[in-house]
């Protein structure tokens, strides 16, 4: 089973100060063939021009994941947390029973570029709750580095997912070589951050995603930064 969305085929928001690409539908965008991979609802590349963003809006019932990947990117919410989303860090909130939020760009000369990504819980009802890190890159170099894992076994440096589901980053040299696993019972949706790679004979480039249930093997052919979920099949 491959489920290919290809890059250029994403839905777009344009609006003059933010250009959004999706994965699957969001907002006034729909398309019955990509509306969510099992509990992945949302994968959504942002670019949002200097001094601009989202004002402050509200969710429920949702782990909602932020990873810069250039600028950065300012937030605050009802929790009480202000803080600033650098290039390579990740943040995390569950929304919970609910919670408020702003995104800018913290920037008023230059652009941030970031993915957001939804996750459905298992669970509803919970406690907001909140955590950001800076993985170390060296440990992600031809190799997956696990950025987040389920709650329920909270590891230090790991941001903890109110669902059965895990996230790992890796960044491939040129002619660079990594299985990506999907064990039994389970689903794995690989997205392309940066760079072209190879997975078995199908060519990937940056914004492409593909969803499939057997393990596969990718072959760089540039530098490359990919983003893997391990996902229950719900």
């Amino acid at each position: 089973m491959l489920n290919f969305r290809p890059a250029a085929t994403r839905g777009l928001t344009e609006l003059p100060w933010l250009h959004s690409l999706h994965s699957f539908s969001f907002g006034g965008y729909r398309d019955p063939q990509f509306t969510r991979f099992g509990p992945l609802r949302v994968i959504n590349e942002d670019r949002v021009v200097p001094g601009a963003g989202f004002d402050t809006h509200d969710h429920r019932d949702m782990e909602i994941i932020t990873y810069v990947l250039s600028g950065a990117l300012a937030h605050r919410d009802s929790m009480g947390n202000g803080t600033t989303i650098n290039a390579g860090e990740w943040q995390k909130m569950s929304a919970g029973t609910g919670i408020e939020h702003s995104e800018f760009n913290a920037s008023k000369t230059e652009p941030v570029h970031f993915y957001q990504i939804w996750i459905m819980p298992d669970r509803r009802g919970i406690p907001p709750n909140y955590a950001q890190i800076k993985p170390d890159p060296d440990a992600r170099r031809n190799a997956w580095q696990l950025l987040a894992a389920p709650m329920d076994n909270p590891a230090a440096g790991i941001i903890p997912l109110a669902q059965d589901a895990k996230i790992y980053l890796a960044d491939l040299g040129m002619m660079g070589a990594i299985d990506v696993p999907a064990l039994p019972g389970r689903q794995t949706w690989l997205q392309v951050l940066r760079g072209k790679v190879k997975l078995d004979e199908r060519e990937l480039v940056a914004g492409d995603g593909i969803g499939f249930d057997t393990t596969q093997n990718i072959r760089a052919s540039h530098d490359s930064e990919l983003i893997y979920f391990d996902l229950p099949k719900v």
